[in-house]
C-alpha cells in the first residue's frame, strides 16, 4: 500500500468521522426576478452564507410568489427569503417553516390625512376615499386595514379603497383627491422629506401599527429539521457577515441597521389576521395574483 494510498483513506476517514459532508441547497427570493439581478443584489449574501454554512447555495429564480410556493412545493427550492405576507400563505400551502427573521428598523404602517382635513381618528374616514399600496403588501395595504380595522373601521365595507403606488398617493393626498392613505411609515416618510416646498405640518399620522414581523428565510418542508437548524444556527453565529452581505447592494437598503433573530411561526398570526380583516380570511392565495 502507497502512502499516498494511506493519506487518502486517512483523510475519508476523518471527514466520515467528523460527520461534516456538505450540503448544496436551492435558495431563492420572492420580490426578485430573474437570475441577473439575484446574483447582482443577493449574490452578496448568497458568499456569505456558503462562507458561513460552508455548505453551496444556488440561485433559483422565480417569477412570482406562487413560483415560489410551487417550487417548494414541488422540492425543486429549499430555502426562500420572504415578506411576512408572502411567508403565511406559502406556510399555509406548504408547510414551509420560518427559520430566521430578518429584523427591519421602523418597520410599521401608518395612515396619514392632510392636517387641514378635519379627519382626527380613523372613524372619521367611513366613507372616505382611501389609497392602499401594492396589492398584498404586508406594509402598504394589509398592515393599515388592519390599523383600522383595530380603530372599529371595517376596512372593506366602511370606506373606498383604492390601490396605487405610494408617489402616486401622496400626490392624491396632497391635491386632495383621496381622504387618506395606508403606507409604510418609513417609506412614505421619504418621501414626505422630498417636499421642501411644504410646510411641516401639511400632513398628520391619525393611527400606526406597532412593529411589524420580520421578514424572513424560510426552509421547505422537505429539509430536514437539523440541516435546516444548522443553516439557522450558522447565521445567528456569522450574523455580523450575512448582514454586510444582505446590506451590500443599494436595493436592499431597507435592511440597513438590521438584525438576525431565530424565529416562530406564532409571530405571524398578527399577519393572519390582516389577512381576515382584508377580507381573505383562508390566507391560501396571494392577494393580486
Amino acid at each position: 500500500m502507497t502512502f499516498k494510498t494511506l493519506l487518502l483513506g486517512a483523510s475519508l476517514a476523518a471527514l466520515a468521522a467528523s460527520g461534516a459532508a456538505a450540503e448544496t441547497w436551492k435558495l431563492a427570493v420572492t420580490d426578485v426576478e430573474g437570475m441577473e439581478r439575484l446574483q447582482t443584489e443577493w449574490g452578496p449574501f448568497k458568499a456569505a452564507l456558503e462562507e458561513a454554512t460552508d455548505d453551496t447555495f444556488e440561485f433559483f429564480p422565480v417569477n412570482s410568489r406562487t413560483a415560489a410556493a410551487e417550487a417548494l412545493r414541488g422540492k425543486t427550492v429549499d430555502f426562500v427569503v420572504s415578506g411576512p405576507a408572502e411567508y403565511v400563505v406559502i406556510n399555509k400551502l406548504t408547510e414551509a417553516d420560518a427559520l430566521i427573521g430578518l429584523g427591519r428598523p421602523d418597520y410599521h404602517c401608518a395612515v396619514i390625512v392632510r392636517a387641514d382635513s378635519g379627519i382626527n381618528v380613523p372613524a372619521d374616514l367611513k366613507g372616505k376615499n382611501v389609497a392602499f399600496g401594492d396589492i398584498g403588501s404586508t406594509s402598504n395595504m394589509l398592515c393599515p386595514m388592519q390599523v383600522l380595522a383595530d380603530h372599529g373601521v371595517d376596512p372593506v365595507n366602511d370606506i373606498k379603497k383604492t390601490h396605487t403606488s405610494r408617489n402616486i398617493a401622496h400626490e392624491a393626498l396632497k391635491n386632495g383627491d383621496v381622504d387618506a392613505i395606508g403606507s409604510n411609515a418609513g417609506s412614505w416618510l421619504n418621501v414626505r422629506n422630498a417636499e421642501t416646498d411644504l410646510p411641516y405640518g401639511f400632513f398628520k399620522v391619525i393611527a400606526r401599527s406597532g412593529d411589524l414581523p420580520n421578514d424572513m428565510i424560510m426552509a421547505g418542508a422537505h429539509v430536514p429539521k437539523d440541516a435546516a437548524m444548522a443553516v439557522r444556527d450558522a447565521i445567528l453565529e456569522n450574523k455580523g457577515r450575512i448582514i454586510a452581505g444582505i446590506t451590500a447592494h443599494a436595493e436592499n437598503d431597507k435592511y440597513v441597521g438590521m438584525d438576525l433573530v431565530a424565529i416562530e411561526d406564532s409571530a405571524y398570526d398578527y399577519v393572519r389576521s390582516m389577512y381576515g380583516n382584508a377580507g381573505y380570511p383562508q390566507f391560501d392565495t396571494f392577494i393580486g395574483e
